[in-house]
């Protein structure tokens, strides 16, 4: 399969995923609210955050065993380990993550989450090309 339909195929996915965790549950699946939902359970094993939130995880194990995706990892450890305390500080200075403003919020026309996607997606551009053009050596 091409890599546009595969594309295709996961955001149709993800976007079903999305429609029916909010119908489902009436919550957003945004994936920072949900491991915010683990943080504070009320009964961890009845949270529909672990299940969707495990379904995340599983997935790409499953997947594997059909398709043999092609995985390489340029950056040193340390730059990604960086690189992950930075996306956590952003999601939680900007209330949210990629998924609840970029996927929910953006679906719902919400005005926040359009300007919030444009900052982290600006903001990414500008990280990617620092990264890259000005300390790719030492990354």
């Amino acid at each position: 399969m091409n890599s546009m339909l595969m594309a295709l195929l996961g955001g149709v996915l993800i976007g079903l995923a999305v429609i029916g965790y909010l119908y489902i549950n009436g919550r957003i699946a945004g994936i920072s609210g949900l491991i915010a939902q683990l943080l504070q359970p009320r009964s961890l094993f009845k949270s529909s955050a672990l299940w969707f939130l495990l379904g995340l995880l599983i997935t790409p194990f499953i997947y594997q065993f059909f398709i043999q995706p092609e995985i390489l990892l340029q950056s040193s450890p340390i730059a990604l380990i960086i690189a992950g305390v930075l996306v956590g500080f952003g999601t939680r200075l900007g209330s949210g993550c990629t998924s609840g403003h970029g996927i929910c919020g953006i679906s719902r026309l919400s005005i926040r989450s359009i300007v919030a996607t444009m900052i982290f997606m600006f903001a990414g551009i500008v990280t990617v090309y620092i990264a890259r053009h000005l300390f790719g050596a030492m990354l």
